[in-house]
């Protein structure tokens, strides 16, 4: 069966976001020199924008979408241990399994193995003694997560479920919100 990949990209007034990133997954996923992005994305002029492209070896979809930043103040803890998302699959059917189980949360953080990962939609990174630490065990490698990695801004580590009291703060990260910090809350406020 042939898997479709999906990269979704942030345009605010016709303008790509980090496209190189992009560009590094789709290539890493299906082969260089098969769909240059830049070719292909010609978002709208005008506002935020969040450009969908579905894909494979053998050709692509592209759709544009208006974009507003989704809420999250309040995460549920849920355990898979079998979970594989190493790529960005467009069929996001086991994620959006476990995003059913958030009850009263608005998403839930994905643990496997006793070890933190990702949340459904983003990457996440917690402050740590004035440090921004990363899973180690992320599902995915996000693009926004692997550009603050190569620029330092945050470190990889494994981190377990049960260290979630002794962080300060935690951010999520993806393509669309880029690094959010979710402020004045105490930690087990948020992930619970």
């Amino acid at each position: 069966m042939n898997k479709k990949f999906l990269e979704t990209i942030k345009a605010h007034n016709g303008v790509l976001f980090y496209l190189p990133f992009h560009q590094l997954r789709l290539e890493s996923a299906i082969g260089k020199n098969v769909i240059e992005l830049s070719e292909i994305l010609d978002p709208p002029k005008s506002g935020l924008y969040r450009c969908r492209v579905v894909y494979d070896a053998e050709g692509y979809e592209v759709s544009y979408h208006p974009y507003s930043k989704r809420s999250v103040t309040k995460l549920k803890l849920i355990e898979d241990n079998f979970i594989e998302y190493a790529k960005k699959y467009a069929d996001r059917s086991a994620l959006n399994a476990l995003f059913s189980q958030k009850e009263d949360a608005d998403d839930v953080l994905i643990v496997k193995n006793g070890l933190l990962t990702d949340t459904t939609i983003a990457n996440v990174a917690f402050l740590y003694k004035n440090s921004w630490i990363t899973p180690k065990q992320a599902l995915l490698n996000g693009t926004t997560r692997m550009r603050l990695r190569l620029e330092g801004r945050i470190i990889e580590e494994e981190i377990y479920a049960d260290d979630i009291g002794k962080f300060e703060a935690m951010a999520l990260m993806n393509a669309m919100i880029d690094f959010d910090i979710i402020r004045n809350k105490k930690i087990e406020e948020i992930v619970c």
